[in-house]
């Protein structure tokens, strides 16, 4: 089992996340994280982009859902003009 660290929360609202736990999770500078908070709990879940591999697996998906729902390249350039112009 692994060994729970404490920490403190800063003036500033700053939380550090003790060197172990960032060494064991890979977590580098910059990384983004969810912040859920309930009760006396709060869960900070890494942001992390997909691999490549991951990424075309998605990308696939998501163009077959497209396929099937018969959206095609011109529907999505009128969505995004439409969605700019709100802007």
């Amino acid at each position: 089992m692994v060994r729970p660290a404490t920490t403190k929360l800063s003036s500033r609202g700053q939380v550090v996340i003790p060197e172990e736990i960032r060494t064991r999770l890979g977590l580098e500078p910059g990384v983004r994280f969810v912040v859920v908070g309930e009760g006396d709990v709060v869960v900070l879940k890494a942001l992390k982009p997909p691999r490549p591999e991951e990424f075309k697996e998605l990308l696939d998906q998501v163009q077959e859902a497209a396929r099937k729902a018969g959206i095609t390249p011109e529907d999505l350039e009128r969505a995004l003009r439409e969605v700019r112009a709100e802007k």
